[in-house]
């Protein structure tokens, strides 16, 4: 098991290199100066080239990218924001944890609902619970997350005055939008809940079971469920690191301080520190969920652990 997450982790070096190599040329490729960026439109073009020579602009973009390799990993040091003048570290250290409260809510939700409900709609298929879940599911994966976070202020906010429009700092803040950002993944989590037990329910050990005169719930709960998960953790899994690099228009929408808007506001003006650390740090954040998940296999399936020792 630890030769196999050393692995792991040394395949994710070529994975952040590749995209840190991505993001650094597109953003080298993209129109604007940094340094204009740094000192204004109405600083002299002479300031201007000389803090194009101190920040290296100059240099072709291999060496450019090479350096910020060696600083990163060498020193640990992404660079400084353009505009806050603070490490990269810093300002993503702050911003991250109220995106990481925000994607483990609604991921909590998606699994407390989708896990039961695709449960349910499997064991009593073709019902009319299965039908209503099924419809729901479907207008939860089409629905566009700013149009469910508008029409949510409108309804609790707007016309009940029973939740706050914005703010993540108490419970009631934090309905909407866990609510908003977690429905997509309870319709997703639903859907592949239930196709993974019908295939399952249908399998012979579950006959055998049944045959033993074991109880109806039993079954479900100690023979199909267990082997219906995998693909689910799987789902979960890529669910929850979408979430946490998808969550901006959700903190947007409600003025979350977290990565999202971090990063768009970074983009707007033109922080290219900023936005090649975010990447990179949602990247590894992805990474290592990935990680987690397959680890989390070996528990729900032992055939898969037998394959790591």
């Amino acid at each position: 098991m630890y030769k196999y997450i050393l692995k792991r982790c040394a395949m994710l070096i070529p994975v952040i290199l590749g995209v840190a190599f991505i993001v650094f040329l597109m953003l080298y490729v993209t129109p604007g100066d940094p340094a204009r960026m740094v000192l204004g439109e109405q600083a002299p073009q002479a300031d201007v080239d000389n803090l194009r020579e101190e920040m290296g602009l100059n240099d072709p973009f291999l060496m450019q990218f090479g350096r910020y390799v060696y600083k990163a990993v060498i020193q640990g040091d992404i660079g400084r924001s353009y505009i806050t003048k603070r490490p990269v570290w810093d300002e993503l250290l702050a911003a991250f944890p109220v995106t990481l409260k925000l994607s483990a809510l609604a991921m909590g939700i998606a699994l407390l609902v989708g896990i039961p409900c695709g449960i349910v709609t499997a064991v009593k298929q073709y019902s009319i619970f299965d039908n209503i879940v099924t419809l729901f599911a479907l207008i939860g994966i089409s629905m566009p997350v700013f149009w469910l976070g508008l029409l949510l202020i409108l309804l609790f906010t707007v016309k009940l005055a029973w939740l706050p429009p914005s703010g993540f700092d108490s419970v009631q803040a934090m309905i909407m939008p866990a609510a908003t950002l977690g429905l997509q993944s309870v319709a997703i989590i639903t859907r592949m809940t239930r196709s993974s037990m019908l295939e399952v329910v249908r399998q012979d050990y579950i006959c055998t079971a049944r045959a033993k005169g074991q109880k109806e719930s039993v079954v479900i709960r100690k023979h199909a469920l267990p082997n219906a998960l995998v693909p689910v953790v799987t789902i979960a899994g890529i669910q929850f690191g979408i979430l946490l690099g998808g969550a901006v228009l959700t903190e947007i929408i409600f003025s979350l301080p977290g990565l999202g808007r971090l990063m768009v506001s970074s983009i707007e003006m033109r922080d290219y520190p900023m936005v090649q650390g975010g990447v990179l740090f949602i990247a590894l954040a992805f990474c290592l969920v990935n990680l987690g998940v397959d680890l989390l296999y070996a528990w729900l399936d032992p055939r898969i652990k037998s394959q790591y020792t």
